[in-house]
């Protein structure tokens, strides 16, 4: 941490005076967002009809070509809410929704969560085993999916716990013009809406805090994703919060490429649009080649981002027309220190409201004041505690309470479950234990362990350092290693496999690296890489395939028998530190796993790979 991170009170003062015009807008959103009133109508339909009420003819939804007004998608929205009623739909139902970034896939999130009922945001890259996992655990009573996926769904659909009556299909164009024509097996929404009404459903007004509004798929500790419950009231919170501090007005639009399964597109890009009855344009995929012509194309004055998409988006040569374009705000999560003031600078970027926050967790920060390489300030009562890397726990002192972390020391981030700062949890209540810290400073209190490591810079706000334990963060996603290791060592050949992060310089997070060991009686010359890598291609999303490997005899575990993993992190892929130990590496473009030769290590090590 340089010097400068460190926020002085002249600096304070004077970010505090440059926020001064936004601050009645902001204090009413931090109102908003933290009023806890458990009988208030609230949420993403409420909040939608209030957009539509005040804009009713701006621009709501664009999407390639197709451009729906406020007025057009809140009716649209509608007549799926609706015929979902229709359908005997009622509040607390779940109702897996698997399609990609477009229209069709906003209009159904909202017409549920007008209903009351939630949507389980099933994770587009998700195929198999996972996929099988994640659509049984929330128990739908429907299911509905794009034809761009249907692919993926019919070929675990035998193992899919949900009446397969209740199956719904949406064309992969736009089906407001064309509904399609649904495959044998399934029912076609997009027709079967035609003819219901257009005006809001009195469902809308009987929405409160504590009602479930979408699950959002996390990495599991235990290998399969948990399904974290975001209510009305926690997507409240994102619109309040996010959505009045950036403060877009009826005529900006915001960019979002990230994919809506996650809350930073759901809740803080949509909030955002939807608190300032601005548009939001959107894109199926992230192309850092048409990024701003498309930004240019939509007239977006600002963008949704993770660390990564600023990252291609500033390795692309220079170009004269790098700041023609109308974007000045910037919102999103992971954007390095490195990457910050080169981005801003390089495209004309004035306010990088860089956030963080997780879908289960009950704390979050804003970059409010626009200062550079920090996650923002927090309101909200969180600890900064001492960590101990090594045996993967808080620090306790002799009294047995957790000790804070001194200003600008790393420490891992806790968040004070109160009234104000509950816990939704997850679908699975065996799986809220292990995320609930007791007796923290005093007996009887409770945190949430945001499983993040931090550094307090003052005035309450915080720089990310990096995620603790068996978890790591890569390609904006998070990576179960346990999902991983249970995949790979269902491989004929394979006894162990321990999957940690690695750093790769210039990128963000860490890429996925496995220590694997052959079954008593196979060699390492039997192991079958391709096979292996056909096998994590299929069952795997792509960021969570391991982008290195590493060959050992054995694997070295603790006294209760966990893997060890610091020494595998610390020595990482370079082969000097493996000495006597083959490497493998899955370059970017690469059909297959090649060995890590210095040459490679050195081109890495020189970013001449772009992972």
């Amino acid at each position: 941490m340089s010097k400068q991170d460190v926020i002085t009170p002249l600096a304070f003062a004077r970010k505090f005076a440059e926020i001064t015009p936004r601050l009645p807008k902001m204090v009413q959103g931090l109102l908003l967002a933290s009023n806890t009133d458990p009988t208030r109508n609230v949420g993403l339909g409420w909040a939608i009809e209030k957009a539509t009420r005040e804009n009713p003819h701006g621009s709501a939804i664009l999407y390639k070509d197709v451009r729906l007004t406020w007025t057009q998608f809140n009716q649209w929205a509608n007549r799926m809410a609706h015929y979902f009623q229709a359908q005997g739909l009622q509040k607390g139902d779940v109702v897996a929704v698997y399609v990609e970034n477009r229209p069709e896939l906003l209009a159904i999130v909202t017409a549920l969560g007008k209903i009351g009922v939630v949507s389980a945001m099933i994770n587009t890259s998700q195929t198999g085993k996972v996929l099988t996992h994640s659509v049984n655990l929330v128990k739908p009573k429907m299911a509905i999916v794009g034809e761009e996926l249907v692919d993926n769904f019919k070929e675990v659909l035998a193992d899919l716990h949900f009446d397969h009556k209740n199956l719904y299909w949406l064309a992969d164009h736009d089906t407001l013009q064309n509904p399609g024509r649904a495959p044998e097996g399934f029912r076609n929404l997009a027709e079967d809406i035609n003819g219901q009404p257009v005006y809001n459903p009195a469902s809308t007004s009987q929405i409160y805090p504590h009602d479930g509004l979408f699950y959002i798929y996390t990495s599991g500790t235990t290998g399969l994703p948990k399904a974290a419950i975001f209510s009305h009231g926690r997507w409240m919170k994102a619109y309040g919060v996010f959505g009045y501090t950036m403060q877009l007005g009826k005529t900006d639009v915001i960019y979002a490429t990230l994919p809506f399964y996650h809350a930073t597109a759901m809740a803080v890009c949509w909030g955002c649009a939807i608190a300032g009855g601005a548009g939001i344009a959107i894109r199926r995929k992230f192309s850092a080649r048409e990024f701003w012509d498309d930004c240019r194309k939509y007239r977006a004055t600002a963008i949704g981002y993770v660390g990564e998409l600023c990252r291609y988006l500033n390795e692309l040569p220079p170009k004269p027309d790098d700041r023609d374009h109308l974007v000045r705000q910037a919102i999103g999560n992971g954007l390095r220190p490195g990457i910050w003031k080169p981005f801003k600078d390089r495209f004309g970027i004035e306010r990088v409201l860089e956030l963080y926050a997780s879908s289960e967790g009950n704390i979050g920060f804003s970059n409010i004041f626009n200062f550079d390489n920090t996650v923002g300030f927090c309101p909200l009562p969180y600890k900064v505690v001492k960590y101990d890397k090594d045996n993967d726990q808080p620090v306790r002192g002799k009294n047995g309470f957790m000790v804070e972390a001194g200003k600008g020391e790393a420490g891992l981030l806790v968040g004070e479950i109160t009234e104000k700062t509950p816990f939704d949890g997850y679908t699975d209540p065996s799986k809220n234990d292990a995320c609930i810290l007791k007796d923290v400073f005093v007996k009887g209190d409770r945190y949430f362990n945001t499983g993040d490591l931090v550094r307090d810079i003052g005035f309450r706000h915080a720089q990310f350092v990096d995620r603790t334990g068996d978890t790591f963060r890569w390609k904006g996603e998070n990576v179960s290693t346990t999902e991983v290791e249970n995949i790979m060592t269902g491989h004929p050949t394979l006894q162990d496999a321990v999957v940690y992060g690695v750093e790769i310089p210039n990128t963000n997070g860490r890429a996925g690296m496995s220590a694997i060991t052959p079954h008593e009686g196979h060699s390492m010359d039997e192991l079958d890489l391709p096979g292996l890598l056909a096998l994590l291609r299929r069952e795997l999303p792509a960021y969570a395939v391991p982008v290195f490997l590493r060959e050992r005899r054995a694997v070295e575990t603790t006294g209760t028998f966990k893997y060890q993993k610091n020494t595998l992190k610390k020595e990482g892929f370079d082969p000097k530190q493996v000495a006597g130990e083959p490497l493998y590496v899955l370059l970017p473009g690469g059909n297959g796993y090649e060995p890590l030769t210095d040459e490679i290590y050195a081109n890495i090590q020189a970013g001449k790979y772009r992972f």
